[in-house]
Order: structure tokens, then sequence, then C-alpha cells
């Protein structure tokens, strides 16, 4: 998907870019695979515990089949459609009985291509096709990958996201992750051949804040330019340094440099190597 530029006719427009979506094949979506989408604006319980979300245009979320738990049918790639819930594409598949599902489209996916999910017969290895990591070439790169056998795509699920298979050995096969980290997964678990589609997403500029308010994200305001009863880096005059060690959140905490990966996870002996710049 290229990224599509228009003539700056405005101030907002000369520094802004849009998708191009030409790879779009249908306009509508599937009425049987949508479903409400009830915004909650950051709020908990009636208080706010994500700040600056709020608004944003109205959408209905697109039921995706994460598991492709339909094994050894064939479906036909119907349609490849936008999805405001998530950078990349979806693809609309109908299945040989007559069933349709969603999934996240594979970069390269063409409409009216074939793919199959199978645990056991002998297929291709072309874009689309989910199969176990186990009969997975090595090096192969991948996508929509399960943490837990039968439990649904967890890992590399974004635009333009792409995981590699290093390594396949004894009950375990070794991944490389966007973010660098290598780690055991199953054997057993689930991927689909390919890339995720869109990778051209991230390159998107949204140029003004009122597209960001569409996508239901609000202004943020630095804490330097607050009051003090507002903020600990408020106060002060002019263009002023915190005036503290460190930095601190709204409410008093360590803002930066903190570790956010909860101790003792039973995850752990499955990192071979954190990613970059981490420590196991």
């Amino acid at each position: 998907m290229p990224i599509k530029q228009y003539r700056p006719v405005t101030k907002g427009r000369r520094i802004s870019s849009v998708q191009d979506f030409s790879d779009i094949t249908k306009k509508d979506p599937e009425k049987s695979l949508i479903a409400p989408r009830k915004e909650f604006a950051g709020r908990t319980n009636g208080k706010i515990t994500v700040r600056h979300k709020g608004g944003g245009h109205k959408q209905f979320y697109r039921i995706v089949d994460f598991k492709r738990d339909k094994y050894d049918v064939i479906g036909d790639v119907a349609s490849i459609e936008y999805d405001p819930n998530r950078g990349a594409r979806i693809s609309l598949v109908v299945y040989k009985d007559g069933e349709k599902r969603y999934i996240i489209a594979p970069d390269s996916l063409k409409v009216g291509q074939q793919i199959i999910s199978t645990k056991t017969a002998d297929i291709e290895m072309s874009v689309g096709n989910r199969l176990p990591l186990e009969r997975i070439p090595l090096g192969a790169l991948i996508h929509a990958v399960e943490l837990r056998p039968g439990e649904g795509a967890k890992l590399g699920r974004g635009a333009g996201t792409l995981i590699r298979l290093m390594a396949v050995e004894g009950p375990y096969a070794t991944l490389k992750l966007p973010s660098g980290e290598l780690r055991n997964v199953s054997k057993n678990c689930m991927a689909t051949i390919g890339t995720v589609s869109n990778p051209d997403y991230r390159l998107v500029r949204y140029g003004k804040a009122g597209r960001m308010r569409h996508r239901g994200i609000k202004p943020t305001v630095r804490g330097k330019v607050m009051n003090p009863n507002d903020h600990p880096h408020g106060g002060g005059e002019g263009k002023h340094p915190i005036g503290m060690k460190y930095a601190k959140t709204k409410w008093g905490k360590h803002a930066m440099g903190v570790k956010t990966r909860r101790k003792n996870l039973a995850s752990d002996k499955l990192i071979i190597q954190r990613r970059k710049g981490k420590k196991l």
C-alpha cells in the first residue's frame, strides 16, 4: 500500500499523508461478521484510567477469526477489506461449505486465491496457509502465531509485522520477534505463512489534531507547562527544566526508565534474548 500526499492547500495538509486504499476490493463489510463496538473513552467504572482517549468516529467491530480452526477445508479469498480497528487489512474467506470468516490479510494475498488451515495434510507453503510451527521450513517469515496451542493468534498481528522461524528443537520452536526478542514457543502452535499486509501504515503522517480526534485520541499537555498543583513538573518561569532528579508522572511516580514487566513470570524461562536494550 503506497502513501498518498495531496497538494498543500492548507497548513495541515502540507505535512499530512493518507493511505492509498488501492488494495481494497470491497467497500462495505460483511453484515454477518460485524458487531457494535462500545467506546469506554479510557474509563473504568466511570473513572478515567487512561487519559487522552475519547470521542472518535463511530465504528463497527469486524469479527476476525484468529484461531482459523476450520481445518482441511479449502477457502477462497473473496475480498480484501479495510478494518477501522487495526492497521492491517482483513480478507473475507468463503469456505467450500459456504461459511464466511474474516482473517488478517497477509501481504500479497490476492482475491480468488485458495488458502487452507491444516495440522496433518501435506500442503504447499504459500502465503495465507496456516499450519503448525514444526511443519514450517526454517527461516520462513510468518505471522499470527499462537503462544499456546489452540489459543488463537497472539503474536505478529500488526500491519507489516513479520516473525522469523529460527529453529525447531525438542518440544519448542525458536522465533525472532519484530522487537528483536528471541523466544521459545511450543512447536505445536499454529502460524500463518507470510507477513502482515499494509506495511506502509506506520509511515502515515496525520498532520493535524482534528484527524487524531477522529481516531479517538485527545491532545496531550506537557507537565512542565501546567501549574504546580496540577503536575510535579509544573510552575516556574518561561522555558524551564523540570527541576528535579528524575521525571515524574502526574501522580509523582517515576516516569522514565521504569521496568514494567512483572517479575517471576512463568514465560520468563521461554525468553532466550530480551528485546533490544533489555536484559533478562
